[in-house]
């Protein structure tokens, strides 16, 4: 049986892809309909590389025509990713690539106490036991709280000589390197300084410090979406960010500018995705149980509203507090709720990471005069 071009051309016509406004044939995303005895064969194109966006593409092409064609057609799907062209911005810099780091990931949060930090800890804790190098640049100046959740509190970066230059060796532990400005402070003492000095601080952090190898540096910052952002997107080539929202309406709508920030035509860091955190709550003595305390599925419906891959989900458990506040983060343990939960997410993370790598160009660093600088914080 052969089948008609024309029919399978109608079925595709019901079919949106996301975030393109059109359906399939309309939009140009249908590049080729082949049709071999029962063999179809369609050539797409689209401008997201999102997995989720071509997973959901292929899904769909196969079940309509299956519906609207023919149940025995064996259907064949071909994406490709169009890389947009992008046009000259007098306000990008060609970013130089830190020797050594391969990727860098800025973990943001458009609001404080939603677990950025925590989540920043885990993360890096199980990309160090599936046998990566990490490093982890605490960047809230403000409330460095990196030191505490690795136990290093009371540790000090030596000093290590390259090529004759003094270099802040980062402390160490569990695997993962860290440097924060919590290593040059007390507990009690607070951080006063304005914006320049802070910049002056982390520019230290990156650029005076011996970082070794790493395949990911993960980069805590501070929350919402000020100075010591765009210093860090103009001092290093951000490979891409992800965004760590809880599920209710004002951490959400915080979550959303934090979004807008990174996509800024000035600014371009590529947003991997959103991760919930506190997504739901699992009593110790009911572990069956789930208690949606702050709302269900925000975070998951706000990256379906700006067609951004949703990471995943962290559950609110006590022993994750307990797990920072004692300095060992629950991702330490084996076959858990929480380990599971954080190397689902890592993977998720890592996917989306090699996918954007595998489509787009590096990043490039930003420079940005003051008026500039102003407008992406108002968006």
């Amino acid at each position: 049986m052969k089948f008609n071009k024309e029919d399978i051309l109608k079925a595709l016509e019901t079919i949106t892809v996301a975030g393109e406004g059109k359906n399939m044939v309309e939009s140009g995303a249908v590049k080729n309909i082949m049709t071999f005895a029962d063999e179809v064969i369609v050539d797409l194109e689209i401008s997201t590389p999102a997995l989720h966006i071509k997973k959901r593409a292929k899904s769909d092409i196969i079940k309509t025509i299956k519906e609207k064609v023919s149940e025995d057609a064996k259907v064949i799907v071909n994406i490709k990713i169009e890389v947009p062209i992008q046009p000259a911005n007098p306000n990008l810099i060609k970013g130089k690539k830190i020797p050594g780091i391969k990727n860098i990931i800025a973990v943001a949060s458009g609001k404080g106490g939603v677990g950025k930090s925590t989540i920043t800890a885990n993360l890096a804790v199980t990309l160090s036991k599936m046998g990566y190098k990490v490093g982890v640049l605490d960047a809230d100046i403000y409330g460095p709280s990196i030191p505490m959740m690795f136990d290093v509190i009371n540790e000090r970066p030596l000093s290590k000589t390259i090529d004759g230059k003094s270099k802040m060796k980062p402390v160490e532990n569990y695997g993962v390197s860290i440097l924060s400005i919590g290593f040059f402070t007390t507990p009690e003492q607070a951080v006063i300084w304005r914006g320049p000095m802070a910049s002056k601080a982390l520019n230290q952090l990156i650029f005076d410090a011996a970082w070794g190898h790493l395949d990911y540096m993960l980069i805590d910052l501070p929350p919402g979406t000020g100075d010591i952002h765009l210093s860090i997107m103009q001092s290093m080539p951000i490979t891409g960010a992800v965004v760590v929202s809880t599920p209710q309406a004002v951490a959400l709508a915080d979550a959303r500018r934090g979004v807008s920030m990174f996509q800024q035509d000035n600014i371009q860091v590529p947003v991997l995705g959103i991760i919930e955190n506190m997504a739901y709550f699992i009593p110790e003595e009911l572990p069956e149980n789930k208690y949606y305390i702050f709302g269900k599925e925000g975070a998951k419906n706000l990256s379906n509203d700006l067609n951004i891959p949703f990471l995943g989900e962290i559950p609110l458990v006590q022993s994750i507090r307990e797990a920072g506040d004692n300095g060992r983060p629950a991702a330490l343990q084996e076959n858990t709720t929480l380990s599971n939960a954080f190397e689902k997410l890592t993977k998720g993370v890592i996917k989306e990471l090699e996918n954007r790598n595998e489509v787009l160009p590096p990043t490039e660093a930003i420079q940005m005069t003051n008026s500039v600088g102003c407008s992406a914080v108002k968006n």
